[in-house]
């Protein structure tokens, strides 16, 4: 693959996942991000990460860097539990807990975004192009040529568009693709593991992933105790390596259809963290008191609210030498948790192609006709999800038990 030039448009976990593989192929992959900092927006912070996840990233990451995500991993939960707003169990599903932790192939826990996204970058830090924001491209036989924000130019064999739900990529390459507002609402948290916040948490989230239900209102919540410290790991694994010290945090989102918010769109988009955590400390202030403190004690300014969107499937289109990845092509609602387990697995099907010899536009086209089958089928399960959670006269923890699982 000497010679061969790849743009990656995007900086998120499928675009510096598959400039990790196609670097480790030797192929020259740049990677160009409009964000001028990883932190400059909250994206989230818990993930739930599946076998997909697991053996993506045993193909594409070097081995000490794959070691280092398994340490830097969750511990793994045993069981779904489903609350009432008073704290009574509504339902238990109980998981395997006796899977090997190490192994990708059954792979079921939980990750940090931000450690995973800077585990990501590790030995890319020359490749990543921050503040570069791809905003279209003309395409010729021999190659495209990228336009950035700022009006300068680039040249490369392939561009792939990783730049999320509003791709700027794929609003070119296919501009009847259409995202559609699912009417979902969540806004997002992080509290921290403090002694005193430890003995406030509910033993049911000591066991795995929770909802709580309460009327109109969901929340969701999901512990994040890495199996390693990040910096100790790092030292220990990859040593040069510097992840941030990041502590054990309980995740929480409060969702809701849009009209059960006490603000309109517009006004939660404009309103700064302090103010959105108001909001969602109102939402449950009916609830147990230790859930209502959970929320108080949280990491405030570190609060965010997003309108969870999806992507319309898209037919089949002409391959070239441009294609796309993750939430860029199948965006879809956090229901299922395999958005991010979807994207990985998009970057490891194309480096595998771009990497695997041959003509590179047969080769996209293959990955392709291979991406749109199983990615559009996890958009129409978190859809259902989301329809489900929706669905008048619903038994509420059903209504609740897939969303943001």
């Amino acid at each position: 693959m000497s010679g061969l030039r790849v743009a990656v448009a995007g900086a998120g976990l499928g675009g510096l996942c598959l400039a990790q593989g196609l670097v480790r192929a030797g192929v020259d992959a740049q990677v160009y991000e409009r964000d001028a900092a990883p932190d400059a927006r909250r994206q989230g912070y818990r993930l739930h990460m599946d076998s997909r996840a697991g053996l993506a990233l045993e193909r594409c990451l070097p081995p000490e860097l794959f070691r280092l995500f398994l340490a830097t991993t969750g511990r793994p939960g045993t069981k779904f539990t489903v609350l009432s707003a008073r704290l009574r169990v509504l339902h238990e599903t109980h998981g395997n807990p006796g899977r090997d932790l190490d192994d990708p192939a059954t792979l079921s826990t939980s990750a940090d975004r931000g450690i995973l996204r800077e585990i990501l970058g590790i030995g890319l830090e020359d490749r990543i192009h921050a503040g570069r924001e791809v905003a279209g491209y003309e395409q010729d036989p021999d190659g495209v040529t990228l336009r950035f924000a700022d009006g300068s130019t680039g040249r490369a064999d392939v561009l792939v568009g990783a730049d999320g739900v509003n791709s700027a990529v794929r609003r070119t390459l296919l501009p009847g693709a259409s995202i559609v507002d699912t009417g979902a609402r969540v806004i997002y948290g992080r509290t921290p593991l403090g002694d005193a916040v430890r003995q406030l948490v509910p033993p049911a989230m000591y066991e795995g992933f929770t909802a709580v239900v309460g009327g109109h209102v969901g929340l969701a919540a999901g512990m994040v105790e890495f199996r390693s410290r990040p910096a100790q790991a790092a030292a220990a694994i990859a040593p040069g390596a510097r992840l941030s010290p990041v502590g054990d945090y309980l995740m929480w989102g409060v969702s809701a259809q849009r009209d059960r918010f006490p603000a309109t769109d517009a006004q939660l988009t404009g309103m700064d963290a302090a103010a959105l955590h108001a909001v969602a400390c109102a939402a449950i202030r009916s609830w147990h008191p230790d859930l209502r403190t959970l929320l108080a004690r949280a990491a405030v300014d570190e609060t965010f609210y997003i309108r969870v969107r999806s992507s319309e499937r898209v037919a089949a289109w002409t391959p070239g030498r441009v294609t796309l990845l993750g939430d860029a092509i199948h965006a879809m609602s956090p229901a299922r948790g395999s958005g991010a387990n979807t994207a990985l697995l998009d970057a490891a099907n194309l480096c595998a192609a771009i990497t695997g010899g041959g003509d590179v536009v047969t080769a996209i086209g293959a990955y392709e006709e291979r991406m749109r089958t199983y990615g559009f089928a996890a958009v129409e399960a978190s859809r259902q999800a989301e329809m489900q959670t929706a669905r008048r006269g619903s038994p509420l923890w059903l209504r609740i038990l897939n969303h943001l699982r």
